[in-house]
């Protein structure tokens, strides 16, 4: 294995594992109503600029970290109580021009609130690059492989061990079903919007000290991680950290090999090419089948 391939590599695994994050969001929220929440990408958004004004006004790094993952979760739990809940059993399609219209709120006001410029945060624990049989990676990049692996560790023992985690399950193989055995689906669809923003801006906080951050980052972060997630099938938690990393792998050998021009277009290349030829992703289920 050639120096520059492994760099290529290991540059991928870590924007793949950013948009692992993010697919996953979307496929929790999928799992729970259905909806495609095209506002995931501004919780990515919100994570990286409160941290940084947090951080701006004086806070330690980790009690900024703690408080911006809480203010998202905020911020989802509202947009599914005043903006999802109002208009339950509404058409799917009304829901997804709901979550398109909120990221549109959300990017406006996250400009007036902040301002247009690039911001960037500290590196969590130094900027030295770490030498790799040939290649480097910096110490941020394994902070985001390590919080994403933890991350999955964490929800895998979330939905298969904790009674609400299980309601979850439940709610997304047959909705009628779970309420019909008592479960509160409305409460459910309520925490996987705060679950998923919790997620959105975790991925925010993870890249802005490679990438920075600004009122807009979470367009193409958002785009990205519903490509991972279509990839690797809706509803799917495994192959939303597959789609994910296949994803970022495929940029960053594109972007080495052929032209940084590509880069973005191999997203959107993905969308395309799953709904064509495997729309139901590559572990994805049909139907009431969907997990």
């Amino acid at each position: 294995m050639s120096a520059e391939f492994l760099q290529f590599l290991l540059t991928g695994l870590t924007v793949g594992a950013i948009y692992a994050l993010v697919a996953l969001g979307f496929s929790i929220i999928f799992n729970a109503s259905h909806v495609i929440n095209f506002a995931q990408g501004e919780f990515v958004m919100i994570g990286g600029m409160t941290t940084v004004s947090l951080i701006g006004a004086g806070l330690p790094y980790a009690l900024a970290v703690l408080l911006a993952i809480g203010v998202a979760a905020l911020v989802g739990l509202a947009l599914e109580k005043f903006a999802v809940e109002p208009v339950r059993g509404a058409s799917v399609v009304t829901l997804i021009i709901i979550t398109i219209g909120a990221s549109i709120f959300l990017r406006g006001l996250a400009m007036l609130v902040w301002d247009r410029n690039l911001h960037g945060l500290k590196p969590f624990t130094g900027d030295k690059p770490i030498g790799f049989f040939g290649a480097t990676i910096l110490p941020q990049s394994l902070w985001v492989l390590g919080v994403t692996f933890v991350i999955v560790l964490a929800l895998s023992w979330f939905f298969g061990r904790t009674l609400l985690g299980k309601a979850m399950l439940a709610t997304s193989h047959n909705r009628l079903a779970a309420e019909l055995v008592g479960i509160n689906v409305r409460m459910v669809l309520f925490v996987s919007f705060g679950i998923s923003a919790a997620l959105g801006a975790i991925a925010g906080i993870l890249i802005a000290p490679i990438t920075t951050t600004s009122f807009d980052v979470g367009v193409m972060l958002g785009l990205k991680g519903f490509a991972a997630a279509i990839l690797g099938g809706l509803g799917s938690g495994f192959g939303a950290v597959i789609g994910g990393i296949a994803l970022g792998i495929a940029e960053s050998m594109s972007a080495g090999y052929l032209s940084s021009a590509y880069k973005d277009v191999i997203a959107f290349g993905i969308i395309l090419a799953v709904l064509f030829f495997l729309p139901n992703g590559l572990f994805g289920k049909r139907g009431s089948e969907r997990v």
